[in-house]
């Protein structure tokens, strides 16, 4: 027989039947009950082991970490806690596990900063099962929301000489020799040598690209890995992670903040219905994590209503103006409780996208018009020649979730503002031929991936959403 999948045994009605199923243990009792799991699923599955089917050497390795495959029957439960197991016929060992080194203990609960450590086994853990099958949905259901609006999936590249961003903060791609790189006459090094012929890195983001390609094929999309080198020790940062970047043709910003709007709504909707198991055991585990708070730190909502509250709400959509504004009349700004001063200029900190949007709207708030000068090259400057039709939605716990606006589709405006910020435009003289070459309005946004499973799933700290975290002083596994 072929193998049946945990999930699949605990969804099914049926009874009395056989089956082989194959995992890893997670605990073993009185020698006979074997908890069992494969991670198709958060619950385990009982296996009743009668005396005499496994040898006595054999029940010496069948203990938690271990491996095995069993052939035996479903039959329903006389016992508490599960519905169904299996009475098994045979166990096999796959796999042994040294117990006494194997740090997947449940006497021990390790702390998630211990499993970061251990990132290769954390998956086997409740919390991490959970996690990345969260994950893996809110993937699934990014592909299906765009597939059926209709839009083009493109694949970016990786590989870039452009700077999206005009940060800076790039990794450098290169196959020169380190120690001792080809010089120019003036003494820099000689880039042309190097495999690309130019200096190249890692993309910070793929919206040029696909801003390319929204110019002929109308609606598209990219969903793939970003680089930032920002030497940013955050439980908010990383250096590698994924980005969801549409772009659209006859899009304005009002038509972005629609998109953006229905897209998180739609991507939260499918893991509320399909991972209800795991999200609800991960509302569990924040509440738990809530109770260690201050009374005045804790959230006014639970995880499963945090999320039917964004499914179910229209987002508050206020200017960058008013947003400084609610923040000047704020009592946490007159009793000096932010960090960073408010004035109308500054670049909002996350504790002011938080306060917007936990303490004064208490609900997702999309905030429009910031000022030019700290916002990128390409937004589209507004008629009072101050703001920018800039858009960024924030979302309660982590702030800014998504970042986006109109592109600037004028060509004079575009190369003033490139000038203004000293991008070079004969290395962009692709870019601007859209904008020579029957140039349209349109509009994008950029969502990091990691923020959105942070925000779905309750956990803090983004190195706990992606399976191997890349940080500062970090690139283990």
């Amino acid at each position: 027989m072929k193998r049946t999948k945990i999930a699949s045994i605990l969804a099914n009605e049926q009874t009395d039947y056989d089956v082989v199923v194959k995992g890893w243990i997670r605990s073993v009792r009185n020698n006979q009950f074997i908890a069992l799991n494969d991670g198709s699923c958060l619950a385990n599955l009982q296996v009743v082991a009668t005396a005499g089917i496994v040898d006595e050497e054999t029940m010496k390795h069948i203990v938690a970490g271990a491996s095995v495959a069993v052939t035996g029957k479903v039959v329903a439960s006389l016992g508490k806690g599960q519905r169904v197991e299996v009475q098994a016929s045979t166990i096999e060992l796959l796999g042994k596990c040294d117990n006494e080194q194997y740090p997947l203990q449940l006497k021990n609960k390790p702390s998630l900063e211990y499993l970061r450590e251990i990132a290769h086994l954390r998956f086997r853990t409740n919390t991490f099962g959970a996690v990345f099958r969260v994950r893996h949905s809110l993937a699934f259901a990014v592909h299906r929301f765009f597939n059926e609006r209709g839009f083009v999936y493109l694949h970016t590249p990786i590989v870039t000489a452009s700077d999206a961003e005009g940060a800076g903060e790039m990794f450098r791609v290169t196959t020169l020799s380190p120690t001792a790189p080809p010089l120019t006459e003036d003494g820099a090094v000689n880039y042309k040598e190097d495999f690309f012929g130019r200096c190249t890195n890692l993309t910070v983001s793929g919206q040029l690209e696909a801003e390319l390609g929204a110019m002929a094929l109308s609606e598209v999309y990219t969903f793939g890995p970003t680089f930032r080198a920002e030497n940013s020790n955050t439980a908010r940062h990383l250096a590698e992670f994924w980005m969801i970047e549409p772009e659209v043709a006859f899009n304005d910003i009002n038509d972005n903040m629609d998109l953006a709007e229905a897209f998180i709504k739609y991507v939260i909707q499918y893991t509320l219905t399909h991972n209800t198991e795991d999200l609800q055991f991960l509302a569990q585990r924040l509440d738990e994590e809530e109770k260690l708070k201050p009374m005045n730190e804790r959230s006014e909502m639970g995880l499963m209503e945090k999320l039917q509250f964004v499914v179910n709400n229209e987002f508050e959509r206020i200017t960058y103006t008013q947003a400084i504004d609610v923040l000047l009349s704020s009592p946490a700004y007159k009793k000096k409780k932010f960090q960073y001063d408010v004035q109308w200029g500054i670049d909002l900190q996350s504790e002011h996208e938080r306060y917007l949007v936990e303490k004064h709207f208490k609900k997702p708030v999309i905030v429009t018009g910031y000022p030019k000068d700290i916002k990128a090259f390409y937004m589209r400057l507004n008629d009072d020649g101050k703001t920018v039709a800039a858009m960024d939605i924030l979302a309660p716990g982590i702030g800014e979730i998504v970042g986006g606006s109109q592109r600037e589709e004028r060509l004079d405006n575009l190369l003033k503002r490139m000038k203004e910020m000293h991008i070079p435009t004969e290395e962009m003289y692709w870019y601007l031929d859209t904008r020579r070459f029957g140039t349209v309005p349109h509009a994008g946004f950029g969502l990091g991936f990691e923020r959105l499973v942070l925000f779905v799933t309750g956990m803090t700290n983004i190195r706990d959403v992606i399976p191997f975290p890349r940080t500062p002083k970090n690139a283990d596994f």
